[in-house]
């Protein structure tokens, strides 16, 4: 993309300021909707108390008339019916429907579509309600309260919708207001009770979305969603796709790609497609489905192969029958081709080929809907793995038809539109993935996908104008509830959720969910498993991921885990009986799922490390590992059996514990896990921390080095080798190596802690040792390495200190950062493996040629050692979105000239599969440092929609970890 040359600096500052002013205002405005907020952040028109003015929904004695025109849409005559329901549900009451006019009551609620309801289109020719602002806008709602809007009705509140999902949007507000949950039926989120329910006074609601198209697809279907379907529906017919209807439309969504691996919506239940079209939901079919036809049914009813070149009269016929079969109703329809099942057309990459399909495609559309209708008709080209090749090398489809740029399957986009893709009529929108089945691992089970991420990738969407479509392939959909809500929630409006509002969205999810008591700590466990996921899905995990050896990484981790699924089981306790169903299944089985599996591979781990080390204990932790896999099937079963009597049966059975290529095993298979027979005499082992060999394996002994700046305690382990217990003694050739214990029995292991006596230790580098007797000829001689800098070394000392051979920084920790021409680096909350992320705003297409005009972010770093260094700069796992150009930053020391550095310039199928792996590119440096002492550190803008995470420079001494040394000690 090139970059921006009409550049005056009045022009990018005041795009800054603009960007600021933006933040500012949505800050105040927060203060004033977060104060009485029962929704995920919207202002709260309800009340449970009455004020003069206040329109009465349930009172003491009133319950407020429900009217909707009997000739309104029949969807937001069925909205209005729900809204009967749950105003009963919550407060025991079922106030009266009505379609004529005489039968209000003297307080009402009037709902209806502009056009369509009698009574809306009077208060709007009586000045009672002014909607001009949403008339005619797409998917837009109007709610107001309106004082005596008809004779013998005191007061009202009117819900007027510019289309019917409008209106439909509107009645779900309010459901939601007054305290149902859009998950309270596919979640059994208990509805809050109230005795009393009124509207405030004075109450005037518009809202529109900023997507258009706003949807998620039913895929992978198989065998979780699809066996429950099938026990419960008997297929996918439209009494399960009313219950998905419901829930999209509750969460103001309104597009569907529906279950597809072995269904065809449309011909499983000629009533799916009737009913998706009252209820307002747009209906397509998938990247790989064209023509409103599923992939399904060329199986049943094609003849042919299914390939163009060689049997397009068939083809043809097959997708005119679509066309006209959902010509009646409201549909996208998917144009272009590739290979049965989601493969690549056999055809090979023939670009002629494809545009002569979609030209055959185009003129269906005209024979079908008429040749000056066609542009109106709503199409959609899947740009998904090899096709936005084709796109690429130059293949174009008409101005109308929207452009569908898709993820990698990793929530990773790989395209946006440059400025001038910006310009066509029809536009560009997103596929996203929260699951997927291919390489490198297929990942289908549960929810891995923090909402930061969804926020980093889908803000660069929005910003870069890919806004007509956002679907997000949310898998079996009920594991995926979260996410889900996020997305949809931002697609509705991405304005109202920045960034600095991601950490708030959790705990106002919680709070609606659950109750504002335990809001913040439900948002952390919520944050906290999403994360883990994110960095390693369980798919993916397996023994040794996360070290055994080095910086203490594995205990870690899995103490990290097992302290979420600790906190998530006490606060299950304290859930009311009403709560826990939904408790369990939002919050309690995802968090200790997500850490029985974890656990048990680093039990995996550990058995096969002592294993190696001939430890007597290693068969205990191979018989921890077979617990913890139990452990996932209990929870499995406890979910399917008795979490709301059975209803959820079926929906965790997707295999994940014991892959070993791209996909899924059978069933889920433990790992493999090595057997220990201890002889039956004392025999001492010393496992030296860092180190796989376990003393009396010959090797060179020493724990790796101390610093007063560094960790301050190492460990030995001593451990038996046989049955029968030993006594040990340790020894110190110095005064300053300190033991938590020089002696004792060791039945099975005996752990030492190392630290030093810093008041006692010379200055400069030093050396000792630390002497282990007990059995076997000699024992182990272990050496301490320390380096003790004296005063001059410290005399300014500032910043991340070096220790143990590198300094680990987290990327919002920086000392000083810059603005310049408008831009800065600023902090992405949440997001990240380990803390968060640092990434310039605002999002532009412009591009810093030279790194010394340019924000950066500054770090004070002091040294001990010199010469030449290794950064290891960690970015997420961003692609370049746009044609011609990368995804670059500057790095540098001081004054030496910044490297530009392309983050993607790897862009081969191994360098892909790692970055997804581990949800991270590393990106290296050198740098020379000749003199000790304190030095900067830039990190400059480049490109926009770079995000960094953290960095590692590495002096000589870094050892190999999954995440990376801690955050080094900081000295101000």
């Amino acid at each position: 993309m090139p970059n921006i040359t009409r550049s005056p600096l009045h022009s990018l500052n005041s795009l800054f300021h603009t960007h600021r002013l933006l933040q500012w205002f949505i800050a105040c405005a927060l203060l004033v909707v977060c104060s009485s907020a029962l929704a995920l952040g919207e202002p709260n028109y309800v009340s449970t108390k009455y004020k003069k003015g206040h329109v009465v929904i349930v009172g003491e004695k009133d319950v407020a008339t429900l009217y909707v025109d009997n000739k309104d849409y029949k969807g937001v005559q069925r909205a209005v019916t729900n809204l009967q329901l749950d105003i009963e549900r919550v407060s025991g009451k079922k106030p009266a429907l009505v379609h004529n006019p005489a039968e209000l009551g003297r307080y009402a609620i009037i709902i209806g579509a502009i056009g369509k309801s009698e009574l809306i289109d009077q208060l709007i020719e009586n000045g009672k309600i002014n909607p001009d602002n949403i008339e005619g806008q797409w998917d837009a709602y109007h709610i107001q309260t309106v004082y005596k809007p008809f004779p013998g009705v005191i007061r009202a509140l009117v819900i007027a919708g510019s289309d019917k999902r409008g209106a439909t949007y509107g009645t779900y507000d309010l459901s939601e207001k007054i305290g149902v949950s859009p998950w309270y039926w596919w979640a059994d989120v208990p509805v809050k009770q109230k005795d009393r329910i009124y509207i405030k006074k004075n109450t005037r609601v518009q809202d529109a979305p900023k997507v258009k198209y706003r949807g998620i697809f039913l895929n992978d279907e198989a065998p979780a969603l699809t066996n429950w379907t099938i026990e419960n529906y008997g297929n996918y017919n439209h009494q399960f796709y009313e219950n998905v209807f419901e829930l999209l439309l509750r969460l103001k969504a309104n597009y569907l790609w529906p279950a597809m691996w072995n269904n065809a919506f449309a011909d499983d239940d000629p009533q799916n497609m009737i009913l998706a079209d009252e209820y307002g939901i747009v209906m397509g079919t998938s990247h790989h489905e064209p023509m409103m036809r599923a992939d399904k049914e060329w199986n049943r009813y094609g003849k042919g192969p299914w390939e163009y070149s060689k049997n397009p009269e068939n083809l043809y016929k097959f997708w005119v029958d679509g066309a006209k079969r959902n010509k009646p109703y409201e549909s996208i329809y998917t144009l272009g081709m590739r290979g049965q099942q989601d493969e690549p057309m056999s055809e090979g990459e023939n670009v002629q080929l494809l545009e002569k399909i979609v030209r055959d495609q185009r003129e269906i559309l005209s024979q079908v809907f008429g040749e000056n209708a066609v542009t109106d008709v709503p199409q959609v080209w899947a740009l998904y793995k090899e096709v936005q090749g084709f796109y690429e090398r130059g293949m174009r489809v008409p101005d109308d038809v929207i452009l569908l740029w898709c993820d990698d399957n990793w929530g990773n986009i790989r395209r946006l539109p440059t400025p001038e893709e910006r310009k066509r009529s029809g536009g560009a929108g997103v596929y996203y993935h929260f699951d997927y089945v291919g390489g490198p691992r297929s990942y289908r089970w549960i929810n891995t996908v923090p909402i930061a991420k969804i926020w980093e990738q889908m803000n660069l969407a929005y910003h870069y104008d890919a806004n007509k479509i956002w679907i997000v392939n949310v898998g079996d959909l009920k594991p995926m509830e979260y996410p889900i809500e996020f997305f949809l929630r931002m697609a509705w409006n991405p304005e109202a959720w920045p960034k600095e509002r991601i950490e708030e969205f959790g705990e106002l999810w919680a709070k609606r969910e659950f109750g504002a008591e335990h809001a913040e700590d439900i948002a952390a466990l919520m944050a906290g498993y999403t994360r883990h996921n994110g960095r390693r899905k369980p798919e993916l995990q397996e023994a040794f991921i996360y070290s055994q050896l080095h910086y203490d990484e594995a205990n870690r981790i899995t103490n990290e885990v097992k302290d979420l699924s600790a906190r998530a089981e006490a606060l299950y306790e304290k859930m009311p009986a009403s709560h826990k169903a939904a408790f369990f299944q939002l919050v309690l089985y995802p968090v200790k799922a997500s850490a029985t599996i974890t656990e048990m591979y680093d039990m995996v781990a550990k058995n096969h490390l002592y294993a190696s080390q001939g430890r007597a204990n290693t068969n205990d932790y191979a018989e921890r590992a077979r617990i913890l896999f139990r452990q996932d099937a209990a929870l499995e079963k406890q979910f399917h059996i008795e979490l709301s009597d059975g209803k959820w049966n079926h929906f965790m059975s997707q295999p994940r514990i014991g892959y070993t290529h791209w996909n899924n095993p059978p069933a889920n298979t433990l790992p493999v896990l090595h057997q220990y027979e201890p002889h039956g005499a004392p025999d001492m082992g010393v496992a030296v921390e860092g180190m796989k060999e376990a003393w009396p394996t010959p090797a060179d002994y020493q724990l790796p080095g101390f610093s007063p700046y560094g960790k301050s305690q190492r460990m030995l382990e001593v451990f038996n080798k046989g049955t029968q217990p030993f006594n040990f003694s340790a020894t110190v050739s110095e005064p300053w190596i300190i033991l938590s214990n020089t002696s004792g029995q060791v039945k099975l292991s005996q752990p030492i802690q190392v630290s030093i006596d810093w008041q006692k230790a010379p200055k400069g580098k030093a050396n000792g040792t630390i002497h282990i007797a007990g059995t076997g000829f000699g024992g182990a001689t272990i050496k301490v390495n320390i380096l003790n800098p004296d005063a001059k070394a410290t005399a300014n000392l500032r910043g991340f200190v070096e220790a143990d051979g590198y300094v680990s920084i987290e990327a919002e920790n920086y000392s000083a950062t810059t603005e310049s021409h408008g831009f800065a680096w600023e902090k992405i909350p949440q997001h990240g493996r380990t803390l968060s992320s640092m990434s310039p705003f605002p999002v532009t297409d412009f591009s810093f040629e030279n790194p010394r005009k340019a924000p950066y972010l500054e770090y004070e770093v002091y040294f001990f050692s010199t010469g030449e260094f290794t950064v290891e700069s960690i970015f997420a796992p961003s692609l370049p979105m746009f044609p011609q150009r990368g995804l670059r930053y500057g790095i540098g020391f001081g004054n030496e000239t910044p490297q530009i550095i392309d983050i993607v310039k790897d862009m081969s199928p191994a360098a892909w599969e790692e970055s997804v792996r581990t949800d991270s590119r590393k990106i290296l440096s050198k740098h020379k440092i000749a003199t000790p002492g304190l030095h900067k550190l830039r990190i400059y803008m480049v490109d926009p929609a770079v995000a960094l995470q953290k960095i590692v420079i590495n002096t000589g001494g870094l050892k190999p970890s999954y995440l990376g040394p801690e955050q080094s000690a900081r000295f101000n």
